[in-house]
């Protein structure tokens, strides 16, 4: 007993040396840089992945013979079964046509006693007239007797006849029993069969409905993916020539002076929307400096020429008082525009001044936030540094790491 317990210890203890020399192997293998580094044989790998593609085709090979046998072997059994029933079957009909023929109930030994006919076929009291039974005390015959000896005879004849008939009528029964069940089996099994043709028929018949109704529907899905598709890309195309015509018919492309008015007044304009005088006031303009051009030429002819005021008269000239007007309404004209100008310079300042208003609330508000943001990163840090990253890796813990291939 102590043996056969030294020898499982050594066993054990050679089988942990094998493991621990093969973890050295390893270990040597995989922490050697390079090894690691270069590769590994390529060639090796690429024979072994022949070498296995070799086996699983011979393993499929194999496999496929297996299942050609197998498929081989389960014919012949089952032929070998059917034979079987044959002979099983035919040696049961030979059976009961040798007990019919060679085993009737009158050759048996006790037949005499379960012979139902024995008291018919027993030797009757009186045979005949020189029966030696028959004495005087037997009273059995008398003088002149036996008068129905014929007629007993024939009953006999007739007796036996019967018997053959039933017998042969039994034995046909029998035959158009057997007769009438091969045929009702036979019938069975066309039925059988006719019936797995027209459920494997119905069963083929369903599996091509079921495909044409899946790609009617899969059509259908099709078909509406479509129209859903052309439809989305209508309305986008309608929805772009809409922005289009919207954008082509603004107020900013078309040019529309009167975007420009002011609500002030019909005489004003809004600067930032103003897009220059129109034809009219252009027209106007020109009539304008036409006349103050004639007015100058007036003004200078008469400064020359002593005669000014005839040659004025013949040249049709206007007179001063209209040249008062003229230059009163170009006074007015400048002095409008110099307040339009003050105007736009002074509503550009206050719209400066709101935009730097705003940028500075937009800072203060920014200012506000990052602030709000550094506190909240602040006390994350420190929520990590007291609480998460309490401890701290040592070097012993980096030690544990590359000390097994595993």
């Amino acid at each position: 007993m102590h043996k056969v317990d030294l020898q499982a210890e050594l066993k054990e203890a050679a089988a942990i040396e094998a493991r621990r020399n093969r973890e050295k192997e390893r270990q040597n293998r995989i922490f050697n840089a390079r090894y690691r580094t270069l590769g590994v044989d390529v060639e090796g790998l690429k024979s072994q992945v022949e070498e296995r593609k070799l086996r699983e085709e011979a393993e499929k090979r194999r496999d496929e013979a297996f299942d050609a046998d197998r498929v081989q072997y389960d014919k012949i059994a089952q032929m070998l079964e059917d034979e079987e029933q044959q002979r099983k079957k035919q040696l049961n009909q030979e059976l009961l046509e040798f007990r019919r023929q060679k085993q009737q109930p009158s050759t048996r030994r006790e037949w005499d006693i379960h012979d139902p006919a024995a008291v018919r076929k027993g030797c009757p009291a009186r045979v005949s007239d020189d029966d030696p039974r028959c004495g005087p005390s037997s009273l059995q015959r008398f003088a002149g007797e036996d008068p129905d000896g014929v007629a007993r005879q024939k009953r006999l004849k007739e007796q036996r006849r019967r018997d053959l008939e039933e017998q042969r009528a039994e034995r046909e029964k029998a035959l158009a029993d057997r007769k009438y069940a091969d045929i009702l089996e036979d019938k069975k099994r066309i039925e059988l069969d006719l019936r797995a043709l027209e459920l494997a028929d119905l069963e083929d018949e369903c599996r091509r409905a079921k495909a044409m109704a899946v790609a009617d529907f899969n059509r259908a899905q099709a078909a509406e993916a479509t129209e859903q598709q052309r439809l989305a890309q209508q309305r986008e195309q309608d929805d772009n020539n809409a922005e289009i015509y919207n954008h082509l018919t603004s107020d900013i492309l078309t040019e529309n002076p009167d975007v420009a008015k002011s609500v002030v007044g019909p005489h004003r304009m809004v600067p930032y929307r103003w897009k220059g005088m129109t034809p009219e006031q252009l027209e106007a303009v020109r009539r304008t400096q036409k006349e103050q051009c004639k007015e100058n030429q007036a003004s200078r002819g008469e400064r020359t020429s002593s005669s000014g005021k005839r040659a004025c008269e013949e040249a049709d000239c206007p007179p001063r008082g209209s040249r008062h007007k003229l230059r009163g309404e170009q006074q007015q004209w400048e002095a409008e525009w110099d307040r339009q100008r003050h105007l736009a310079a002074r509503a550009g300042m206050a719209t400066e001044e709101q935009e730097q208003d705003f940028r500075l609330q937009l800072r203060k508000s920014q200012d506000a936030y990052n602030r709000q943001l550094a506190e909240a990163q602040k006390a994350n840090l420190r929520y990590l540094e007291r609480e998460v990253y309490s401890n701290d890796p040592t070097a012993h813990y980096h030690l544990q790491f590359n000390t097994s291939s595993r």
